[in-house]
């Protein structure tokens, strides 16, 4: 059975599903969200459970054989960074603890393309140097120290560490006003927000498409790399969006750099599924019966 972290959330939950399609039994953890998404209902094994508390963490081995851990859990930062990196720390460290304690095969766990941010080079590849410069936002900041935390944590250990460099990902379950990626509420407005240009852009993956390449990164036979890029491979503008929905945006802007998955696809086969036409189609669809 494999554990995924966060399951009941946008990514975790497009992870479960493209696990459970690839026909393994999945256990899902949920702290504050307690709605079970349609695609998951009687298919998937729900714990609450708060990441932070390690003795209920490492209870979960008592009740699974958990085989792999996916880690995707983590909160939303307020006033308090010191209380954001204790909590998200905790949580990282306890499942770190649970993957060597249950002996599992391998342990993937969510990084940021924000680690890249400071290269001047597009496409960003995973054997890009990281530059030390100032990040933008609490969560990259953890996102970047959760590297080097994971693999120096399982050195040794026989667990297999994934660091999983996921790109700006959308989709069914994505906050509609998301602060991190003006395309859903474009989708659900067709109402294009001010200072968004016909050629801004950038990275861009459909959730469906970033479960489903975690899935795989999970579950493949053998892994020749730590880290991988988890995101579409390709650029976007909002320009393609607009016109999928009909829209016309002023022209202008830049695109800016995306991720290289080649790594990703030759060590799992993935390709995305979902073009830019083909995900405003879906997620129009699914809007149309569900909140978010």
């Amino acid at each position: 059975m494999i554990l995924v972290t966060g399951g009941l959330g946008m990514i975790g939950a497009h992870t479960a599903r493209a696990l459970l399609d690839l026909g393994h039994d999945v256990v899902v953890t949920s702290h504050r969200r307690g709605g079970v998404p349609s695609f998951l209902e009687g298919r998937v094994t729900v714990e609450a459970l708060d990441v932070t508390d390690r003795d209920a963490f490492l209870t979960l081995g008592r009740r699974h054989e958990i085989t792999d851990l996916v880690h995707l859990a983590g909160s939303i930062p307020g006033d308090d960074p010191v209380g954001f990196f204790r909590r998200d720390t905790a949580g990282l460290l306890n499942a770190l603890d649970a993957a060597r304690a249950w002996g599992v095969r391998r342990f993937a766990v969510a990084s940021s393309l924000g680690v890249y941010f400071g290269r001047p080079e597009s496409p960003w590849t995973e054997d890009l140097p990281l530059p030390s410069v100032d990040l933008p936002h609490l969560i990259i900041a953890f996102k970047k120290a959760v590297e080097p935390l994971t693999t120096h944590s399982l050195a040794g250990s026989g667990v297999q560490p994934v660091v999983l460099r996921i790109g700006t990902i959308w989709g069914p379950l994505v906050d509609p006003q998301s602060p991190f990626c003006p395309i859903p509420s474009l989708v659900n407005t067709a109402t294009p927000p001010p200072g968004m240009h016909a050629d801004d852009g950038g990275d861009v993956c459909y959730a469906p498409d970033a479960g489903r390449a975690i899935a795989l990164l999970t579950t493949a036979p053998e892994l020749r790399h730590e880290v991988y890029n988890v995101s579409s491979g390709s650029p976007f503008t909002y320009g393609e969006f607009a016109s999928a929905l009909g829209v016309t945006l002023q022209p202008g802007g830049s695109n800016g750099p995306h991720l290289d998955i080649s790594r990703l696809t030759a060590d799992t086969g993935f390709k995305p599924q979902f073009d830019v036409a083909a995900s405003v189609a879906d997620y129009v669809k699914w809007r149309k019966d569900h909140a978010r």
